[in-house]
């Protein structure tokens, strides 16, 4: 991607997607690491992200009190650290924008920023003061914003309790800090700076109450947490060009702090992921961006649940296209070569199974119960018999045509009259049972050859019968021998017939054995892996719930004071 585009347009405080932007997500095939940007407007979010694309310029940047950004705009640009990854940056529109007087809206992209996000930049300026943290009041609305479950039990304990686990890294950029990092005359790193800001009072007074809730909040829905303090990259004069301005005309310790800010965000920024840990493709993050905006468009609450079940069976039918694509290309190569024997084309579509299965179990997720699985199987399923077919028919049409090739001379014999005469019945003997000689000897006929050739011998009984009876040179006995001849070797035939038949079913049986195994194999694998998950997560959710809790409380005390 060459430049930004916006991926969510807020027009007159209605958000909603724009096409183009999703169209080039859903066409990311690689894990994406997705980096969103939020603050106070005019606080030079737009400077951070185009610094993190590597690039001069992109993000609208401006010197002016106006603010630049309307709604979220995206830069896709390759990964510097992870290869076959996509580097995702968010700039969204700035909080508290006057011109917009609508703090609904503002919350609105706060929560998109932290829906899609891996992490989430908060980018003020000044210090990090009482104020600074009264500003990122969204974070105290979260849980009305933001649902965890689509169950109402418990909803805002339940809820609490998982957001940690799901909510992106939290990262605080302070701009144009002017202090020294100290307290009480003892030297601080910026992460201690950021931690001691977000220290607890105590008491339950409803003024402590109010003072403590968005650093509950922000401590315990972020446990991951990093701070970066920047001074002023250059002079008050020159911060209406900063954009044009070159890199060396910079302030040195700025630069030091903005090239330590990449690094970090390229180094340890994960991969985007959903509940059950689930890594997002650009396509996976598209849909998951559709979901959000209906939902808030529709006036609801984006469900995180709801919107990872509605993505995975979207994504989830994908894989079951993808998977089926793989196996009939994996026929492709057997096929060109119709009619092959039953052995070639089962362990052809063993393989190719296999390799559909793969496909689907590598793309496919939070498919608990199989459902999509066993639409793959039955999909193949009847693919293959189509194939089977196929074949079928290739060996039937080239028997049909090699018998009708052996015994054109015979037919023209026929019309010749040349087994009409005395000992044409042993002559015509001759010629059918060297057809039947030189078909045997034909290589490749497939499936269907026996019982092609019954057919064949069937249709020329009647002729036979006519010659045998017409032949004078046969005494009557000759004539009984010769038609008992003629029934063993038909029911010889039948027996041929049969034995063909009879073995592509058991190999046919033997093939959706197997391909049932396989079936229920992977289910186990998936069950179990579905247990380990839930085993680790448990743990999780425990300890989150205990900090949870302990919100919930305070806010319930603040509810009554107030």
């Amino acid at each position: 991607m060459d430049s930004p585009m916006c991926l969510v347009k807020n027009a007159d405080g209605e958000l909603c997607v724009e096409p183009e932007a999703i169209d080039y997500l859903m066409g990311l095939k690689q894990k994406v690491v997705v980096v969103s940007v939020v603050g106070l407007y005019r606080t030079g979010k737009s400077y951070l992200m185009n610094k993190l694309a590597q690039k001069r310029s992109g993000f609208a940047l401006g010197a002016t009190i106006q603010s630049k950004t309307k709604g979220i705009w995206m830069w896709c640009v390759p990964h510097p650290e992870k290869t076959d990854h996509t580097l995702v940056l968010l700039d969204t529109e700035g909080l508290g924008d006057v011109e917009k007087g609508d703090s609904k809206n503002d919350a609105w992209i706060f929560s998109l920023a932290i829906l899609l996000s891996s992490t989430l930049v908060y980018n003020s300026r000044g210090t990090i003061d009482n104020d600074a943290v009264e500003k990122l009041q969204y974070v105290n609305e979260l849980t009305e914003m933001i649902k965890v479950k689509s169950s109402t039990v418990d909803e805002e304990e339940g809820e609490g309790t998982q957001f940690a686990q799901f909510f992106p890294n939290f990262v605080w950029t302070v701009r144009d800090f002017t202090l020294q990092l100290e307290i009480d005359c003892r030297e601080i790193t910026p992460d201690q700076y950021l931690e001691n800001s977000l220290q607890l009072k105590k008491g339950t007074s409803k003024k402590i109450s109010d003072y403590n809730l968005p650093r509950e909040c922000i401590r315990n829905f972020f446990p991951s947490r990093k701070c970066f303090v920047f001074p002023s990259p250059t002079t008050p004069d020159n911060m209406q060009r900063l954009d044009s301005m070159d890199e060396a005309e910079l302030s040195e310790r700025f630069r030091e702090v903005a090239d330590t800010f990449c690094l970090f965000i390229f180094q340890e920024s994960r991969v985007k992921t959903v509940i059950g840990g689930h890594t997002l493709t650009g396509e996976m993050l598209g849909h998951l961006v559709n979901t959000y905006v209906e939902t808030i468009a529709k006036g609801n609450v984006p469900c995180l649940e709801n919107a990872v079940l509605a993505m995975a069976k979207i994504e989830n039918q994908a894989a079951v296209d993808e998977g089926l694509v793989v196996y009939q290309k994996g026929m492709e190569d057997v096929k060109a070569l119709f009619p092959v024997d039953i052995n070639q084309l089962s362990e052809n579509h063993l393989r190719s199974e296999t390799q559909a299965t793969k496909a689907f179990m590598k793309r496919c997720f939070k498919d608990d119960n199989g459902e999509f699985l066993k639409a793959l199987v039955e999909a193949i399923s009847n693919h293959t018999a189509d194939l089977f077919k196929q074949n079928k028919d290739a060996s039937e049409k080239k028997c049909k045509a090699l018998l009708e090739k052996l015994s054109a001379l015979m037919d023209q014999g026929m019309k010749e009259g040349t087994y009409t005469t005395p000992g044409g019945y042993e002559l015509y003997c001759n010629h059918r049972d060297n057809i039947v000689a030189q078909y045997r000897a034909e290589p490749n006929k497939g499936v269907r050859a026996e019982e092609v050739l019954e057919q064949f011998l069937k249709d020329k009984s009647a002729e036979s019968n006519f010659i045998q009876q017409a032949d004078k040179q046969l005494t009557e006995n000759e004539k009984q021998i010769q038609a008992e001849k003629k029934k063993t070797a038909e029911l010889e035939q039948e027996k041929a017939a049969f034995r063909e038949q009879q073995a592509e079913m058991e190999r046919r049986i033997e093939n959706n054995r197997i391909s049932q195994e396989k079936y229920l194999k992977e289910m186990k694998e998936k069950m179990e892996k579905k247990r380990k998950q839930h085993s680790r997560s448990s743990t999780g959710r425990w300890n989150a719930g205990c900090r949870s809790r302990k919100i919930s409380w305070r806010r319930a005390i603040r509810r009554r004071l107030s």
